[in-house]
């Protein structure tokens, strides 16, 4: 599942189909462009310029001088590639511009979706960017396992299933801790790791590169002090932790 590092390089990707003009777009499938009909997106779009490239959380948006915007979901396994060389029979949403290029949703599970004028009322502020009060708010009220509120995207939007064990593992805080628990300086210094584990992500390619990562299987031991690794299901997640060095 792409979690904040890939979706925010599909973002960036998604820069180099800015100041081009549409002249056509293929939403043909109606289950990725779902609720719109077929011819739907193509026609609030065509004749538009794409001009900003946005992300909260795993949803990115592109918005156009003066029309729609066009709301993007990578889901499970999608792609976004601007002027690709190819073309696939997993291209599910593709915009055609005025120089020729391509703008492609690749996906071959079918999950991913484009959808004009999205809303994103549903989910919290942006991980990467949540400021330190809204953080303290956020993550550290009620009575819940501190991994299964990272995970809440209601809470706070991008972190999945492995960026929250590398983020856990690097403040050396249990999965497991109440978020009762959590004094205001734990909290602060839990917001620190996660901005470091995301700008190390997103700088590396993703999620998958972080250091806890390649030591996060059932015989795997932690990287920090050699112990056995603890495995468990937290938020609904299995999830990798060291009993030693994380409390």
């Amino acid at each position: 599942m792409p979690e904040l590092p890939e979706v925010e390089r599909a973002r960036q990707t998604l820069e180099s189909a800015l100041g081009r003009r549409i002249v056509g777009v293929d939403d043909s499938d109606s289950y990725v462009s779902r609720p719109h009909i077929p011819g739907e997106i193509a026609s609030a779009l065509t004749g538009h310029t794409l001009v900003s490239a946005h992300r909260r959380g795993k949803f990115m948006w592109l918005e156009t001088e003066d029309g729609p915007a066009l709301g993007l979901h990578l889901g499970m396994a999608g792609r976004i590639l601007v002027d690709p060389e190819d073309h696939s029979r997993w291209d599910r949403f593709a915009i055609e511009f005025e120089d020729g290029g391509r703008l492609v949703l690749r996906d071959k599970r079918r999950l991913g979706r484009a959808v004009l004028n999205p809303n994103f009322s549903h989910v919290g502020p942006d991980a990467a960017e949540v400021g330190r009060d809204d953080f303290r708010r956020l993550i550290g009220s009620g009575h819940t396992a501190i991994k299964a509120r990272l995970l809440n995207q209601g809470a706070i939007s991008g972190i999945g299933n492995l960026l929250a064990d590398q983020i856990l593992w690097q403040a050396r805080i249990s999965p497991r801790r109440n978020t009762s628990d959590l004094t205001t300086e734990d909290l602060d210094h839990l917001r620190r790791e996660l901005r470091s584990a995301v700008r190390s992500a997103i700088r590396k390619g993703g999620a998958h590169t972080g250091k806890f990562i390649a030591a996060r299987r059932r015989d795997g031991v932690c990287p920090r002090d050699g112990h056995r690794l603890e495995r468990d299901t937290v938020g609904g997640r299995t999830t990798y932790w060291c009993p030693v060095c994380q409390r």
